[in-house]
């Protein structure tokens, strides 16, 4: 019993130390994330070009990005296919593809006390995307990114690559 409470202070301990880090560009919620989550952070932007006045523009566009937390002991293969299914229908859900809409990005990282050898076979094989209107309304995109905190190891998906950076930066 002791040890999985250390575990757990350890566990929230790294995921304060992640979120210091993104907090310097993203918004971060603690008080109120997605169902299973521990926390969320939002990216967004909104970027405009124009020649010589304003009213000639050449592009205007949004971008943004969801970045799910969790927090999980041991992450099993069937808990992992949870936590991705979830993590990518609420990012799409928070989309708003149009014509000023250039890509909403999702992303789910995963601290853990033990990564399953199943677990880290199914990672990087989880793969999302999403085109809106053949792409004239921007895309989506999903990375995946799980931590194993005591033995260290990361695995991740495809996209993944910004978020492993962030953690061995970070932890």
């Amino acid at each position: 019993m002791a040890v999985a409470m250390v575990k757990g202070e350890e566990l929230k301990n790294a995921l304060d130390r992640l979120l210091k880090a993104f907090s310097g560009y993203y918004n971060i919620n603690l008080s109120s994330p997605a169902a299973p989550f521990a926390a969320e952070a939002v990216f967004s932007a909104h970027d405009e070009q124009y020649f010589l006045v304003k009213s000639a523009r050449l592009t205007d566009y949004n971008t943004s990005e969801h970045v799910f937390f969790a927090l999980e002991d041991q992450l099993t293969a069937q808990r992992l296919a949870k936590l991705d299914l979830i993590a990518w229908e609420t990012g799409i859900l928070r989309a708003d593809p149009g014509p000023k809409h250039r890509a909403t990005d999702v992303g789910l990282c995963i601290l853990t006390g033990h990564l399953t050898d199943e677990a880290a076979a199914l990672i990087p094989k989880l793969k999302h995307s999403k085109s809106y209107r053949f792409g004239f309304y921007g895309y989506s995109q999903y990375r995946l990114v799980a931590y194993d905190l005591f033995s260290k190891r990361l695995v991740r998906n495809r996209m993944g690559d910004s978020l492993e950076k962030a953690i061995r930066n970070t932890l």
